[in-house]
């Protein structure tokens, strides 16, 4: 039969202050039931721990190895209280957020940005993947969200909330300006050579269905390996390219690249959080998650 746990941290603090009455007003006790409780365990583990005298209590050759191993686990126990009272105040703890190239740079950067100033000891770590291998990672338990772009599906226990919405408009270099003249169709552009993300990202995906949708097909002549690659290499006229309107703004302005406008509309696309409902969330996540939904109302 187990040893009760409460007889282990009794026998702790009779052995620290070598008092059973001591040990009472320390727990908040009282002396009668020390010594009742200390007699079970020395019964139960059939040996004795204390040597009592008029003077006070001793421990035997048993009971100082005993209180070495008790006093171990109880400082361990401390350190863990004080880890969870620091991770509750945010004083420590860690996130790990897989996050896509595109959400990364449209949303997430700036609310971390503002998380990191408010809680400084919490730990980041950003991993930087497509949206496929962000959502498999959360999958695996190896992060503890996703923040990754449209389209992809999920399966309970994941579950995604919308956090922006934004459009992507088509982009060219000086070589291809003549493109930018007039209202141009999907089918105008189909030869041209494209600058995208490669297979298996749900960018190429997204283009690849709104292509096939009119009966034509997309391909790919320059992959990029991150979505910060495809402005410049549009600017180096490598190819045209489809690019979110919020970040190619300022290179349109500067005229470092020119908008080409197509009859059909683009879709609209979203950057979401994945979570997974399956595991339970660190304070340090929840508040993270609430900082990201406060800031798109």
């Amino acid at each position: 039969m187990a040893v009760p746990y409460d007889y282990y941290r009794i026998f702790y603090y009779v052995a620290q202050h070598k008092s059973f009455t001591r040990a009472a007003e320390v727990l908040g006790n009282n002396q009668p039931n020390i010594t009742r409780c200390m007699n079970n365990l020395e019964q139960d583990l059939g040996c004795k721990l204390f040597i009592r005298t008029n003077r006070g209590i001793s421990l035997t050759p048993e009971g100082v190895r005993l209180y070495g191993r008790a006093a171990a686990a109880f400082e361990q126990l401390r350190l863990g209280e004080n880890e969870i009272r620091e991770d509750c105040s945010l004083k420590t703890g860690s996130i790990s957020i897989a996050a896509s190239e595109t959400a990364l740079h449209l949303f997430l950067l700036d609310r971390l940005a503002a998380f990191h100033r408010a809680y400084p000891g919490v730990h980041l770590r950003i991993t930087n993947d497509s949206t496929p291998r962000a959502v498999e990672a959360l999958r695996r338990g190896q992060v503890d969200c996703a923040v990754v772009t449209t389209p992809f599906q999920v399966k309970e226990p994941l579950h995604e909330t919308t956090l922006l919405s934004f459009r992507e408009i088509l982009l060219c270099g000086s070589d291809f300006y003549q493109l930018s003249a007039e209202m141009r169709r999907l089918q105008d552009v189909e030869s041209c050579p494209f600058v995208c993300l490669g297979t298996g990202t749900s960018t190429f995906s997204f283009y690849q269905k709104l292509f096939f949708k009119h009966d034509l097909t997309f391909h790919v002549d320059m992959e990029a390996a991150t979505m910060d690659q495809i402005l410049p290499m549009v600017q180096h006229n490598l190819g045209i390219g489809f690019y979110p309107e919020p970040m190619a703004s300022p290179a349109i302005a500067e005229g470092h690249v020119t908008q080409i406008h197509l009859a059909e509309p683009v879709p609209k696309r979203s950057v979401t959080l994945v979570e997974d409902t399956s595991h339970p969330q660190s304070i340090a996540m929840k508040t993270l998650k609430k900082m990201l939904l406060d800031s798109t109302k």
